[in-house]
């Protein structure tokens, strides 16, 4: 069966807390990055913001913040945990990738642009970074650009939903430390389908108060927080 918008996979959102922002999301495009290659057709990028106007990822102000840039470590996302999105079987665990310790974001786009435009299928590792892939079925998630260190479980290990698997970096094709998460049809990004996934439930803030959303997909730049 093929999984759309229409009829996603429904799965966990793998975050917890407040002040998620899906600043990528199949919500507002498809294919979401603008490519159906290495599976991200419908794949999403989490960031962690703060409560002023905009997308403001780290609490640097907007000149400094364009000028000189700030700590890896310092952005809100860094560091938090990513947990199993449903019960399954780990196919690929990815550690010991290096990460920027500053942010400049000038540099990252550069940085991500020539990754782009010279990608080899031998660059793949560089492009993904710290990562997890799960299986459950004909299902496997991908869950990318990990911390260094932080990648908390093994191939061929078993996990529930929920459990932890790492926790949110900036290695790999990173403008700053985000979750890139999305489902595909194959372990291996290079031939992968992406899959439309759904989040079983979530809280979107709408008009200073929090409403739950089940079985949704993240709005562009909608400020949610785990259910």
């Amino acid at each position: 069966m093929e999984h759309t918008l229409e009829n996603p996979v429904v799965v966990e959102f793998p975050l917890r807390g407040e002040g998620w922002m899906a600043v990528t999301t199949p919500a507002h495009r498809v294919p979401s990055h603008g490519t159906d290659m290495l599976g991200q057709r419908y794949a999403y990028d989490f960031l962690k913001v703060d409560r002023r106007k905009g997308v403001h990822f780290h609490p640097a102000g907007m000149l400094r913040g364009e000028l000189i840039g700030g700590r890896t470590r310092e952005s809100y996302a860094w560091g938090a945990p990513i947990h199993a999105p449903f019960d399954a079987e780990v196919v690929r665990a990815v550690d010991g990738m290096p990460e920027r310790e500053w942010i400049h974001p000038a540099r990252e786009l550069a940085h991500m642009i020539k990754n782009a435009v010279t990608f080899r299928p031998e660059k793949l590792p560089s492009i993904l970074g710290n990562h997890v892939i799960l299986r459950s079925g004909d299902v496997y998630a991908a869950l990318v650009h990990m911390a260094p260190g932080s990648v908390a479980v093994a191939e061929g290990q078993r996990v529930a939903t929920g459990d932890l698997l790492g926790r949110v970096g900036h290695t790999g094709n990173s403008t700053s430390p985000h979750l890139h998460f999305q489902l595909m049809d194959s372990a291996d990004p290079m031939t992968a389908q992406g899959i439309a996934c759904a989040f079983r439930a979530y809280e979107v803030e709408r008009g200073g108060e929090w409403v739950r959303v089940e079985n949704g997909i993240p709005g562009s730049r909608e400020r949610i927080r785990s259910a």
